[in-house]
C-alpha cells in the first residue's frame, strides 16, 4: 500500500487495478504503448488516463434530457481532485503529487468535456482546435511529467500530440458521431469542399467529401509532426512510449486512406497483430533518436 502524503489516504493495489481496467477497456492503443514504461510510471499514466476517461464517460453516458444531472455529476468528479473518494480519483491524486502535475490542465479538460453537453458544429479549424486542446491537448500536459519531460519548452509538443490524436478520433468516428447528431468537422472546411453538413449527418455526404477527409488527414499528420519535435525532452522510456503511441494511433489515418476516405463504410481500426508488426520500426526510431551523431 501507498499513502497519499498530503491527506494520509491509503492507496491499495485494487485502486491501481481499477485504473488499469478502465484504460484497457477504453484506450487499447494507449494501454498497449504504456507497456514500455517502468512499472511505477505505467501505473501512474494509467491512473491519469482513467481519471480523464471517466470524466468523458459522464457526458457520453448521460441522459440527453437531463443536462442538470450531468453538470452536477461533472462537478462532483471535479471536487474529487481535492477530496478524492473513488479508487481512480485516489490513485490520480497520489500521481499528481508524485509527479507535480498542475491542476490547471485537468480543469481545462473538464471544461472541454462540458463543451459536449451543448454540442454545436465548429465554424473553423481554430474553434475545433480549441476544443481539441481542452479534451485532449490537456492530456498531453497531464502525462508529460509522468513521461519524464525535462524541458517546459517541449510542452507545446505534448499539446500537439493530444490534438493529433483527437483529430484522428474525429475522423475515425465521423459516422458514429453523425448517428448521434454530432458533427465535428469545421464548417468552413465543409464549405470549401462543397459538402452540405446535413448530408454528413444523414450518412450520405455529398460534394468532394473524400477530398475533405484527405485534407483533414494531412492536418492531423501535421500535428503529429509538431509533436515529434518534443519527444527528445522525455526520459528514454517516455520517448519510446510516445513514439509507439503516436505511430500506432497515426496508423488509423493510413487505414482511412486505405478505405479511400470512406469513413461511413467501416470504422478504421488497427488490430493488435498490426501493432506488434509495427514494433521493429518504432524501436528503430527510438534508437536513431538516442544514438550519438557520427
Amino acid at each position: 500500500m501507498l499513502r497519499h502524503p498530503g491527506r494520509q489516504r491509503t492507496i491499495t493495489p485494487d485502486d491501481w487495478a481499477v485504473c488499469a481496467a478502465v484504460a484497457r477497456e477504453h484506450g487499447r492503443t494507449f494501454y498497449f504503448a504504456s507497456r514500455f514504461l517502468p512499472a511505477h510510471r505505467r501505473r501512474a499514466i494509467l491512473a491519469a488516463y482513467a481519471y480523464c476517461r471517466l470524466a468523458d464517460d459522464i457526458v457520453d453516458r448521460a441522459d440527453p434530457a437531463d443536462t442538470r444531472a450531468t453538470i452536477a455529476a461533472l462537478a462532483r468528479w471535479e471536487r474529487e481532485l481535492d477530496e478524492p473518494v473513488s479508487p481512480v480519483a485516489r490513485a490520480f491524486a497520489l500521481v499528481r503529487e508524485t509527479y507535480a502535475i498542475p491542476k490547471d490542465p485537468v480543469c481545462d479538460l473538464l471544461t472541454g468535456v462540458r463543451m459536449d453537453l451543448g454540442h454545436e458544429p465548429f465554424a473553423s479549424w481554430e474553434a475545433l482546435r480549441t476544443y481539441c486542446y481542452h479534451v485532449a491537448g490537456t492530456v498531453g500536459l497531464i502525462v508529460a511529467p509522468i513521461l519524464g519531460c525535462r524541458d517546459e519548452a517541449a510542452l507545446p509538443s505534448a499539446v500537439s500530440l493530444g490534438i493529433a490524436m483527437q483529430l484522428t478520433n474525429i475522423l475515425r468516428d465521423v459516422a458514429e458521431d453523425a448517428a448521434m447528431g454530432r458533427l465535428y468537422l469545421p464548417l468552413e472546411d465543409l464549405a470549401a469542399f462543397g459538402v452540405d453538413p446535413a448530408s454528413v449527418l444523414a450518412g450520405r455526404p455529398n460534394g468532394r467529401f473524400a477530398s475533405l477527409i484527405a485534407f483533414e488527414v494531412e492536418r492531423a499528420r501535421g500535428q503529429y509532426r509538431d509533436a515529434h519535435l518534443g519527444i527528445v525532452a522525455l526520459a528514454p522510456s517516455g520517448q519510446l512510449t510516445t513514439i509507439a503511441a503516436s505511430r500506432l494511433y497515426g496508423k488509423i489515418l493510413g487505414q482511412i486512406e486505405a478505405q479511400r476516405y470512406d469513413v461511413f463504410r467501416q470504422r478504421a481500426v488497427i488490430p493488435t497483430s498490426r501493432k506488434v508488426q509495427a514494433m521493429p520500426g518504432i524501436a528503430a526510431s527510438f534508437l536513431r533518436m538516442n544514438l550519438p551523431m557520427p
